[in-house]
């Protein structure tokens, strides 16, 4: 006789029906944590994707070496790296004087040109962020000075220009090369450079974009050398026939049609050796020579080969002469006679009377518009105690006064005195006078429409910045750098967790689905097994 065990069907269906309870807790589980996964994946995706800051790539930076007939003067440039319009918005965020001469004067000595660039570097090194050091390109621009030197000795121009790359080498900078730039190129680059700073070219507006400014006239540029002068100016009336001296200059989406011409051995220094040779033309068995430009009381002495060693004075040069012998000048500070005397330097009659003509039969159409006036202008007038804008007969009575002193009165009327500059203050005074009002025409209305500046803000006005202007329409610009909401290492993390998650919770699901597959069938067979009995 066998034993039966089991239970009765209400109980039994009770006991099945709490283990489907049970069940159901783990799926509800699951499904809140698989749900909440979800959620999330798709959250920080669409954060990740849609909210990243873009940020502007930095700055870039450049270096130019200004290097004149009479100095080296280094700059250093930044820009923001994405560029406006193709042209980089640039500021002068450093500036450094090189001690000595200009490096023509090394033509005899080339190997010793860029020792005197030791110091400047040294500092440049420190103002440009040192993982930029490789990227920063460095340029050096040579003018009027080394314009000579070529002509004079072209060999000896090279040597010091080879010399100067050799040492650039060794520099951590990019360096693009030393060049010898035109005097077309120096007047353009310096019309750049005045109207740039001057805000011409773009202005931010009340959303702080930089925009072009509206109804705004450019600058005309008057830059004064050591060798050679220059005159810039956007002219609007009809051009003449020498289309040489027009150049097309594009920047920031804009084009603008320039005249410029460049007047090599008319810079102050060079201008003054000819004034020099002229007066020794006129006495030439004198080795004691007046000088009505020089300060009453002032005397100097010169070797004949300081006054015709230059190009400029190759005209001018006795059929034989002796270097080394002497000459003595005696200033008798005359302001009426250096006046008279210092205009026979220009050749006006080549013009004929004709309109449109400067002197030396250059073609110029007429100034028109504001002017700056910079380099050599500005360090007259400011021995004169002058600047900005001034009348005409402010000038002419500052002259004639700076003219009559004594020299032993020059060193407390100047701000910082120095012998070389301050006994040819006067003659670049009357100097100025001819270039500007004989040679290019201003007259007494327009002479107020000259400013004559050193800087405007931080940034010197010269051809440099005009310079690196250019060039940064042939520099890339750098791409903008994405910064994203969650760094993506974070967002790797997260992601690789609430994916694991979510494939785990998937997994189990199946698994349950699974095993309650499996209890309807023992469900079933048990019900039918009751059922039978």
């Amino acid at each position: 006789m066998g034993l039966k065990f089991g239970c009765s069907p209400r109980f039994c269906h009770w006991r099945f029906s709490g283990l489907k309870a049970l069940s159901r807790t783990p799926v509800i589980v699951t499904l809140v944590v698989l749900l909440v996964s979800i959620v999330v994946l798709v959250a920080i995706t669409l954060i990740q994707i849609r909210h990243p800051e873009i940020l502007p790539p930095g700055l870039k930076y450049g270096i130019v070496l200004d290097a004149g007939s009479s100095r080296t003067t280094v700059y250093v440039y930044q820009w923001p790296a994405e560029k406006e319009n193709n042209t980089g918005v640039v500021s002068q965020t450093f500036k450094c004087s090189v001690k000595g001469s200009g490096i023509s004067s090394y033509g005899n000595n080339p190997q010793d040109a860029p020792k005197a660039f030791e110091d400047c570097m040294l500092k440049v090194k420190g103002q440009v962020p040192e993982h930029l050091h490789g990227s920063t390109r460095i340029y050096l621009g040579a003018t009027a000075g080394m314009r000579l030197l070529r002509l004079q000795n072209e060999t000896a121009a090279n040597e010091v220009l080879a010399s100067i790359q050799n040492y650039f080498k060794s520099q951590p900078f990019d360096f693009r090369g030393a060049q010898i730039i035109s005097g077309q190129e120096e007047g353009v680059y310096g019309w750049i450079s005045a109207n740039y700073i001057m805000g011409n070219f773009l202005e931010k507006n009340l959303w702080h974009m930089w925009v072009h400014p509206h109804g705004v006239e450019t600058t005309g540029a008057l830059d004064l050398g050591g060798a050679s002068t220059q005159i810039s100016f956007v002219a609007e009336e009809k051009m003449g026939l020498n289309i040489s001296d027009i150049v097309q200059v594009s920047l920031y989406g804009y084009t603008y049609t320039l005249y410029t011409h460049s007047f090599q051995c008319y810079g102050r220094n060079e201008a003054e050796k000819r004034f020099l040779a002229m007066l020794l033309q006129n006495s030439p068995t004198e080795t004691n020579l007046t000088n009505p430009c020089y300060p009453r009381n002032y005397s100097t002495t010169f070797t004949v080969d300081h006054i015709f060693d230059s190009l400029c004075t190759e005209k001018q040069r006795p059929t034989s002469y002796d270097p080394s012998s002497l000459i003595t000048f005696e200033g008798t500070g005359n302001p009426s006679l250096c006046r008279e005397k210092v205009a026979s330097i220009f050749d006006f009659k080549a013009c004929h009377d004709q309109e449109g003509c400067s002197f030396d039969g250059t073609y110029q159409p007429k100034v028109q518009g504001p002017f700056v006036a910079f380099a050599g202008f500005y360090y007259t007038a400011s021995a004169l105690n002058l600047s900005g804008s001034f009348s005409l007969d402010s000038f002419n009575s500052s002259t004639w006064n700076f003219c009559s002193q004594d020299w032993s009165e020059l060193p407390f009327l100047l701000p910082k005195f120095d012998e070389v500059y301050a006994r040819s203050y006067c003659f670049s005074a009357h100097y100025i006078y001819h270039l500007l009002i004989n040679g290019y025409k201003f007259t007494e209305e327009t002479w107020p429409r000259i400013r004559f500046e050193k800087e405007v803000g931080n940034s010197s006005i010269g051809w440099s910045l005009g310079y690196m202007l250019s060039l940064t329409n042939q520099i890339p610009a750098g791409s903008p750098l994405i910064r994203l909401p969650i760094q993506p290492t974070v967002f790797v993390g997260i992601l690789a967790f609430f994916t694991a998650t979510a494939l785990l919770c998937l997994a189990f699901l199946l698994y349950l689905c699974s095993m309650s597959r499996t209890k309807r069938r023992s469900e079933r067979v048990f019900d039918h097994a009751v059922d039978s009995e």
